[in-house]
Order: C-alpha cells, then sequence, then structure tokens
C-alpha cells in the first residue's frame, strides 16, 4: 500500500470511556464519539465507523486507509490482564525485575512497597550461558537445560514466553537460540529483548520484553478480530498502529511488538498540538490532553513533541519517577495523570477531596450516565456547575441525569464535608484542576521550563472545559481549543508520518571511536527503521541520528543530534564539539578542568519517517466583532466562586474574527468550551478558539 496525500484517511481511537472516530475526505472532516466497549473493543470501532461513512456520504470500500490507537496494552498492564507468563533468564539473574534499581522513589516513607514484578518467581526460569559486556561468549547456552524449560513451561499452561538474557543487546545470538530450541515444543508466542528491546540496563530491557510477551496474545487476538470484521463490514483498505513514539507502523508489526502501542493513542494527541503549533508558528507550546479517563501534558518545541527511550506505565505514587513499570522503547514524552471526566471523587480519612485514579470508565460510567454508576465522577461536577447540557452531550447521544448527580455528589462528598452539591462539585472540579496544574508544573521543571511561557493547546472531551481553569493557575495567558478538540487524537492519527526509531546500544569511548564500526551499525539500525516505513510509503523518507552520551562514570545520558552521513577518522572532535554544546543547554555549561575525563557513547539511534505536507499557515487574531448570545445558563464561575449568568453560543454560529468576552460556553457536538470570566474567547480563521486573558494584547 502507498499513502498519497488524496487518500480517504480514517482514525479510530479506543479510550478509557470513549472511542473515537474520525474520516478525513479530501479535507473535510467528519467524525463521532461513542461508548467504548470493554468486551469487544472492535464493535465500538464499527459502530463509530457506520456513523462517520454515512455522514460522510461514502462506503467502507472508499476508504484508502484505517489508522488506529488504542489504550488495550496498557490497561492490560495496568491491570494485570495479560496472558501467564514465563520468563526465561540468564542463571543468577532471576530476580531482576523483583531486585528493580533498588531506587527508593519516596525516600521518607517507612511503609513503601514496591511494585509487584510483572510475571511472579515461579514463573521465572534460568539457564546458564553468558555473553560479556564486550559481546564476546564468556559462557556457552546451556541447550539441554532449555529442553527441559520447554517441558516445564508446556506443561504450565503459559500463553507466552519473553527471553532476557544478560548483555543481550550487545549479541543475540543466545536469545535467539533460546528461541529456536522453545519453539520447537511450544506453540506461544515468545518475545526476546533483543528485538523488543535492544537496550543496555538489564532491568528496563528485562521488564520491557516481559512486558510485550505479557501482551502480545491479547492484542494479537484483537488484531485479528479487527481487521476480520471490517473486510466483512466492506473496508478492504489496510490497516496501520499508530506506535508510542508517533509513527505508523503495519498491523503485523504491532503484534509483534506491541509493548511499542502502549502510548499510542497520547501520541496522537500530541502530533495534532505539534501541527496545531506549526499551523500558528507557535514554537513553545504546552499540550493539554483530558479525556474520560486521563489527563496527558506534553511539552512541543519547534513544532515536535519532546521524546524520551523510557517511561513508566502505572506509577503506584503520583508524579514519583521510579514507582511505576518501566518500558524502554521510544516515546513521546509527556507525565499523565487519573484526572478525566470518569475519574471518581471522594473523601480521605483526613478529609479531603480527592480524585482518580479510579475511573467509572463507560461502564457503568459517571452517575449521570444513567448506566448503573452511582460514585460521582469530575463529568457529574461539571454537569452540576453548569458547564454542561444536560440535553445535548455527545450531540444528544447521551442524556445526562443531572439529579443522579447532585445525590452522588451529596451522598460521596458534601455530607461528609457539609457542603451542597454545588459547593462539593466546585471542590472537586478545584482539585482535579490543581492535580493537573501540579502535573504539568512537575513536567515543564523535569524539562527546565518555565510553564507559563507556553501557549496551552487543549483538546480531548473534557479539556475544553477546564482549560481556561487551568491557564489561570499556571499563569498562561493564550489557550487555543482546536477545531474537533473532542476528538483530537483520532485527527492526530491522520497527521502521523509513517515512522520508526530503530535503537542499539554499542558503549564506546570517544577515546577509541571507531568510524568503521560505527558505520556499520548505523547501516543496520538505517534499514531496520526505513524497511518499517517502507510499508505504507514509496515517498521521501528523512533521517534522524541521535547519540545518547555522558561523561564517563555517569549514570544517565543526553541525547546529541549528529549529521546523517557515513563517519570518517577525527569524527569524534566534531561529536564531541556536540556533546559538549547539549551538555551546556541542558545543564548551564559543560564539565572542564578534570584531566582525564572520558565521554562515552551509550546508545544509537536512526530515527526515519515519510515527508507529510506543512499545513496552511494561520495568524493569531484577536478578534474584530464583539458577539452577545441570545441563550444563557448559569454556570459556576470559579474565578469570582459564585453562578454567573453565561452566554450560551453554538460553535458553528460563530464566524472568524468574532470575539465572546467571558463568562461563556461555546458548544459543540463532542466537547464544550468554558470561557471564565477571567478570559475572552476569539474565533480563528481555522476554526480554532483562542482563549486569552483579558487585558492581554497580541
Amino acid at each position: 500500500m502507498i499513502s498519497t496525500a488524496n487518500d480517504i484517511r480514517l482514525g479510530a481511537d479506543i479510550g478509557g470511556t470513549f472511542t473515537d472516530i474520525v474520516v478525513d475526505v479530501r479535507g473535510t472532516i467528519f467524525s463521532t464519539k461513542i461508548l467504548t466497549n470493554y468486551a469487544a473493543p472492535e464493535q465500538a470501532i464499527l459502530d463509530g465507523i457506520e456513523i462517520v461513512v454515512r455522514d460522510a456520504g461514502i462506503t467502507l470500500a472508499d476508504l484508502d486507509i484505517v489508522i488506529h490507537g488504542t489504550t488495550l496494552a496498557t490497561n492490560a498492564l495496568i491491570e494485570r490482564r495479560g496472558a501467564k507468563t514465563a520468563l526465561v533468564t540468564t542463571e543468577g539473574f532471576r530476580d531482576v525485575i523483583e531486585m528493580r534499581t533498588e531506587n527508593r522513589f519516596e525516600q521518607y516513607d517507612l511503609n513503601l512497597k514496591l511494585p509487584p514484578p510483572l510475571i511472579p518467581r515461579e514463573h521465572r526460569y534460568t539457564v546458564k550461558g553468558r555473553i560479556g559486556a564486550d559481546g564476546r561468549e564468556l559462557q556457552p547456552l546451556d541447550e539441554v537445560a532449555l529442553d527441559e524449560i520447554a517441558d516445564s513451561i508446556a506443561a504450565g499452561g503459559f500463553g507466552a514466553v519473553a527471553i532476557g538474557f544478560i548483555h543481550s543487546y550487545m549479541d543475540a545470538v543466545h536469545e535467539r537460540r533460546a528461541r529456536e530450541i522453545l519453539a520447537g515444543k511450544l506453540d506461544i508466542p515468545i518475545s526476546i529483548s533483543a528485538e523488543v528491546s535492544p537496550q543496555m540496563r538489564e532491568f528496563e530491557r528485562f521488564n520491557t520484553v516481559c512486558a510485550n510477551a505479557y501482551v502480545r496474545p491479547q492484542m494479537a487476538d484483537y488484531l485479528v478480530r479487527l481487521q476480520v470484521r471490517l473486510k466483512e463490514m466492506g473496508a478492504n483498505c489496510p490497516v496501520f498502529m499508530i506506535h508510542s513514539g508517533g509513527g505508523l507502523i503495519s498491523v503485523e508489526t504491532a503484534s509483534e511488538f506491541p509493548v511499542r502501542l502502549v502510548e499510542s493513542g497520547p501520541a496522537g494527541g500530541a502530533i495534532f498540538a505539534a501541527d496545531v503549533a506549526r499551523r500558528f508558528d507557535l514554537d513553545s507550546v504546552v499540550s493539554y490532553d483530558m479525556g474520560g479517563t486521563t489527563a496527558k501534558i506534553c511539552l512541543i518545541e519547534d513544532y515536535s513533541p519532546r521524546t524520551a527511550r523510557t517511561f513508566e506505565v502505572a506509577r503506584t505514587y503520583r508524579f514519583c519517577k521510579g514507582s511505576g513499570m518501566p518500558i524502554s522503547i521510544p516515546v513521546i514524552e509527556m507525565i499523565e495523570i487519573g484526572a478525566g471526566g470518569g475519574s471518581i471523587a471522594w473523601v480521605d480519612a483526613m478529609g479531603r477531596i480527592q480524585t482518580g485514579p479510579e475511573s467509572a470508565g463507560s461502564e457503568p460510567g459517571p452517575a449521570c450516565y444513567g448506566r448503573g454508576g452511582s460514585r460521582p465522577a469530575i463529568t457529574d461536577a461539571d454537569l452540576v456547575l453548569g458547564k454542561l447540557d444536560p440535553d445535548n452531550f455527545a450531540g444528544g447521544a447521551i442524556r445526562l441525569d443531572t439529579r443522579a448527580s447532585e445525590e452522588a455528589i451529596t451522598r460521596d462528598v458534601g455530607t461528609r464535608l457539609s457542603l451542597n452539591s454545588v459547593s462539593a462539585a466546585f471542590g472537586i472540579c478545584e482539585v482535579v484542576d490543581e492535580n493537573m496544574a501540579n502535573a504539568a508544573r512537575v513536567h515543564a521543571v523535569e524539562n527546565g521550563k518555565n510553564i507559563s511561557d507556553n501557549v496551552m493547546i487543549a483538546f480531548g472531551g473534557a479539556a475544553p472545559l477546564h482549560a481556561a481553569r487551568l491557564c489561570e493557575k499556571l499563569g498562561v495567558e493564550q489557550c487555543l481549543v482546536p477545531q474537533g478538540a473532542g476528538v483530537g487524537s483520532a485527527i492526530g492519527f491522520l497527521k502521523a508520518p509513517f515512522g520508526y526509531e530503530a535503537l542499539a546500544s554499542k558503549l564506546m569511548r570517544l577515546s577509541r571511536f571507531d568510524a568503521c564500526e560505527v558505520n556499520a551499525l548505523l547501516d543496520g539500525l538505517k534499514a531496520t527503521a526505513e524497511s518499517f516505513v517502507r510499508a505504507g510509503t514509496d515517498g521521501a523518507i528523512t533521517r534522524e541520528i541521535t547519540a545518547f552520551m555522558r561523561y564517563a562514570g555517569q549514570g544517565w545520558e543526553i541525547p546529541v543530534p549528529l549529521p546523517d552521513r557515513p563517519f570518517t577518522p577525527g569524527d569524534e572532535v566534531g561529536v564531541k564539539d556536540a556533546f559538549r554544546d547539549n551538555y551546556a543547554r541542558f545543564f548551564g555549561r559543560a564539565i572542564d578542568g578534570l584531566d582525564g575525563l572520558e565521554i562515552e557513547i551509550v546508545t544509537w539511534s536512526v530515527k526515519a519517517q515519510d515527508v507529510r505536507p506543512a499545513p496552511a499557515r494561520h495568524e493569531i487574531s484577536m478578534g474584530t466583532r464583539t458577539v452577545t448570545a441570545s441563550q444563557t445558563r448559569e454556570v459556576f464561575d470559579p474565578a469570582t466562586g459564585t453562578v454567573q449568568v453565561s452566554a450560551i453560543i453554538e460553535r458553528a454560529d460563530l464566524s472568524p474574527g468574532d470575539r465572546i468576552s467571558g463568562p461563556a460556553v461555546i458548544v459543540e457536538r463532542e466537547t464544550s468550551t468554558v470561557v471564565t470570566t477571567l478570559f475572552d474567547a476569539v474565533l480563528q480563521s481555522d476554526g480554532s478558539i483562542l482563549l486569552i486573558r483579558k487585558g492581554v494584547q497580541a
């Protein structure tokens, strides 16, 4: 399949509460939101596709490409609902995934509990055989013992196997031979760490291959079902998946390496925000994506989301690095918290309102959905405060029960704190908004940035309801709510390039820089990355070469972009200068004056992707005419702490240049934008809404 700019592209994003479907018919967008079906996730996609193709006046046979992102792999890891998995590892390293790094992520907590390993000890098997740190074989692989392990796994009813050997990133010969022996007796998927995550640091690498094996059977079954059902409905186009790094890969690759999908949905949102940033020529942006289950914050600089090689799933302590499950793959870097529309509100033992991380999801949903949920969620609080129209939620597809929300909030929060339903709902929203503000501050500080220097881009079904208040707390003066914000991640899928990042660890000091060895390694990485990209396009491909480097003795590395060309003897001088410049950019200055201080390269990365067309440019407008509304309703305003009569305006009724003075609510099918008393709203030439603090000039 070769992708072109004129393709009819469909994006499908399965979230924890809603499944978003978007189809782009040569520049015209049609979208819908369907409650996620946990028992059969593909059903919500199929139901949504029927709606958007009908609205677009096309058939499924007209689709040229389907792009899919899902939280299924993430949820399986968080909820421990994967396959019964066996780990085969080097003798003496059985407990690496349980010992972790021995870091105390909460130093003063005397009752600290480490997250339990994904695979229990009785399901881990060890075998003799050893590859050294330099890639040489120190001890041959015990193939007889592997035969016996295969028999034990076969008798144990396992659904998947993970293989992780010490230093296999240097030479994978033992892992590949172990897979061959086990596959001779087992008819279950086998993942090896040298293919899933060929990077140094055994805990992260072992945990990543375990996570891949753990979710692999479930994801493979799901993707097969989805493809079969799509063909039965008449869609003959290929299906591609968006991976955590923000590129597109084939379903076959996704089935083999499902751990790459763990952040696929949020990655689409970051791409969507980056596209908006480029559209308005904004080089410092913070994206704010709040859906039904989680909220995600991502920094975007020079029109590109920040990226990382590792991230954590299911942190047991909020914002604490080291308290989650490390996944060592290329990923768009963001911070994610359990603060979505479905997040449950409750009162702790100290009488404090808390929200999340538990979510009502789509089943049973918030109390106002009338689907059996009885506990108050953020959506219930938004409804009681007047932010939502109970008769026009999700385009009228879901009728909201205000009385049920009031009763749930009063029972679980108000009565315990002697508050009426409105005051309790305000408290719930203030807590969740403050949690998101704290997460944004932490993320910015960790990256050496000041959050208030950014323009916010808000999307997701719940973000426009909370964006103005979040800007108030963060000191952000401008916020864009793009057209289609309610299904922003799915729109981002349509803008994602075919892309893949291949990495390999190869420890090399610059004093022993070997240009021929480096070129051979990079040639292999380039071939790997480009082979994935060529599955979707035969167009031009761009490549980015990055070396992850450090001073010898340091624990972690920094990324150093390098030119895409063959290296020659003497290039280590240029590599050293590039490292020093980037080190100074990260930490203020390079380290000088220490004799013999070596610089070393730890990991190489090649990122390949096709060239996507640039969006049309637009200028920020401050508004040329003031619009008044014919409809109003009472909406609680957090800035004044009182109920205000707020203008209610249909987004479709606005024209570019129209300016609305807060308080107001701008409503549309998939979300509503709340304009607080401190902000005005201006419709931009591309259909985006600009929230701008009163008194701020362009």
